[in-house]
């Protein structure tokens, strides 16, 4: 049976299949109230990995979070990311790794959280106008202060990783990665051979019609749905990843988490694991 749980950064256990909270809503009205409520309800089914990001909203779906859950359970971990900021030549977003810009960036989130400590913080891309050393060593600075607990990079590539190792304990790596788009192998293989939990974005993704088909098929047989299908080949395909799927309905969420319940039979993983990818 494959594994539903991950020690992230070997001490905090999680359930491996997490919520993505992108793609909730955060202005006022009927629809944040639903995303408030999808969040709560991700949080009864037992869900205890939400992954959110200043980039989303300019720190609005961390308050959205922090509105439906705080006080945090004791078991849940919210991790969010910086080092994406409004700091464009014309107010745009771009990528800052600066670390005055990553300092204030985690004491904004955070007072949006309303913690004293983020227990996964995540680089969220690699700024390439800034020294990975200072980056990653500012980020250090502040674990040793106690403002975060462990330490994750996003959107990395093999010596990214290895040059960041080198500095301080990576506990997770969230790059693009899924059933049709697997670009990022050798960045997983790094991670499972570290014991880094993988933290795959995009987990679902259209690819070619003939792939679409055969993971369609492969649904009908199991009478799955071929999001529930891509879910469980990524948690059967390494001990390390931690699918993210984010939705903003309900009945979505509760089918997404129904994905962990069956493992793939061997004949019908081995088709899945010959599908054509990039």
């Amino acid at each position: 049976m494959t594994s539903t749980a991950f020690f992230i950064g070997g001490d905090f256990a999680v359930r491996r299949l997490g919520f993505g909270a992108m793609h909730l809503p955060t202005e006022p009205g009927p629809a944040r109230e639903t995303a408030v409520a999808v969040a709560r309800r991700a949080v009864e089914l037992g869900i205890t990995l939400i992954d959110t990001a200043y980039l989303y909203g300019g720190g609005a779906n961390e308050e959205l979070l922090a509105e439906a859950l705080h006080p945090y359970p004791d078991d849940l971990l919210v991790t969010t990311k910086v080092g994406v900021a409004r700091t464009g030549p014309g107010g745009e977003w771009k990528l800052d790794g600066r670390p005055a810009v990553l300092r204030d960036q985690v004491e904004r989130a955070l007072r949006r959280l309303r913690v004293e400590r983020i227990e996964l913080l995540q680089l969220h891309r690699v700024d390439p106008e800034t020294p990975l050393a200072d980056q990653v060593g500012t980020l250090r600075d502040l674990r040793t202060e106690g403002k975060i607990g462990r330490i994750g990079l996003s959107e990395v590539t093999v010596g990214q990783l290895h040059q960041a190792r080198r500095i301080v304990d990576i506990a997770s790596v969230q790059n693009r990665y899924n059933l049709l788009d697997r670009a990022h192998e050798p960045v997983l293989a790094a991670c499972e051979a570290a014991g880094i939990a993988f933290l795959p974005w995009r987990t679902v993704a259209r690819g070619e019609s003939g792939a679409e088909a055969e993971v369609a098929a492969v649904a009908a047989e199991l009478d799955a749905t071929p999001t529930q299908v891509a879910l469980a080949w990524l948690l059967g395909h390494s001990p390390v990843i931690l699918p993210i799927p984010g939705t903003a309905r309900i009945d979505h969420l509760e089918e997404n988490l129904a994905a962990e319940r069956p493992d793939l039979p061997p004949a019908h993983r081995e088709r899945l694991d010959r599908l054509s990818v990039h």
